[in-house]
């Protein structure tokens, strides 16, 4: 087979992937702007009369507005203090020399096989003796730390030359003006890698916020979005909607981000 009908066949398949992949996108979009009449006729990727009635009903019916609002702030909190964290934990791993360093750090790898199921329990009674149930501040602090931020930043960390850290000392800095001026600069790319997980893992999480808001202006998006299914109907356009506005955020960040999101997975080498 000749390098050019290998690279059709790739070609082909890769194509073939990407449309298997964005189809469920384009579903939700086109529903999202069919009315309530035309989704009972036969279905069709692009509408007969698209209409923007769902969006309108979203946030007119539903306070849907205030959700997103919450959404985008306790995503940006979480993304924040996740990134302060991981980064103070991975320099420490990959800069001080302390006995049973390397052992710590596989048994903080190793929270990361235990379910978020399976702490459930625990959490939510420590969350209601401090008195933060039905609070921001209980999703934040079970949130704050994240061992694959301390994963991924760590072996990014390694790949800064040590002799960096040297020639800073001799100019008389102190460990945190080495990790803020000198490693920080040079691991942005895994860095902003991680921010995208982080915000993606919040902006998406759904048990433990079901859990522990009560509050319907406390809500976030995905408990918003699971409100708008009936128990015996679902307006589906409206649900649609909601769908599409979850998920443009995360578009637009994967877009600006994309070039680092590549460099980080090569510099730290997430497989």
């Amino acid at each position: 087979m000749s390098s050019r009908s290998r690279s059709v066949i790739v070609t082909s398949v890769v194509v073939l992937g990407a449309l298997v992949m964005v189809f469920p996108f384009i579903w939700t979009l086109s529903t999202s702007l069919t009315g309530g009449a035309g989704l009972s006729s036969t279905p069709s990727l692009i509408p007969a009369n698209p209409t923007l009635d769902a969006y309108r009903e979203l946030f007119t019916a539903t306070p849907f507005a205030r959700v997103v609002i919450n959404s985008v702030v306790l995503a940006l909190v979480v993304t924040a203090l996740q990134l302060i964290t991981s980064s103070m934990a991975a320099y420490a791993f990959s800069r001080f020399e302390f006995a049973g360093r390397n052992i710590i750090f596989a048994v903080y790898l190793a929270t990361m096989m235990i379910p978020i199921q399976v702490l459930i329990v625990p959490l939510f009674v420590q969350m209601r003796d401090l008195g933060l149930i039905d609070s921001y501040l209980g999703v934040l602090l079970p949130s704050m730390a994240s061992a694959f931020g301390v994963f991924l930043m760590r072996q990014a960390m390694n790949t800064v030359p040590h002799e960096l850290d040297e020639a800073a000392r001799l100019d008389g800095a102190g460990h945190f003006r080495i990790f803020t001026t000198v490693i920080m600069p040079l691991v942005r790319p895994a860095l902003a890698t991680f921010g995208i997980f982080a915000f993606m893992s919040s902006w998406n999480s759904f048990l433990w916020p079901l859990i522990i808001l009560r509050s319907e202006e406390l809500k976030t998006l995905p408990l918003a979005l699971a409100s708008l299914q009936g128990q015996f109907t679902t307006q589906w356009d409206v649900m649609m909607a909601g769908s599409v506005i979850s998920i443009l955020p995360m578009l637009a960040i994967y877009i600006f981000a994309q070039k680092y999101v590549i460099q980080g997975v090569a510099s730290s080498g997430l497989k």
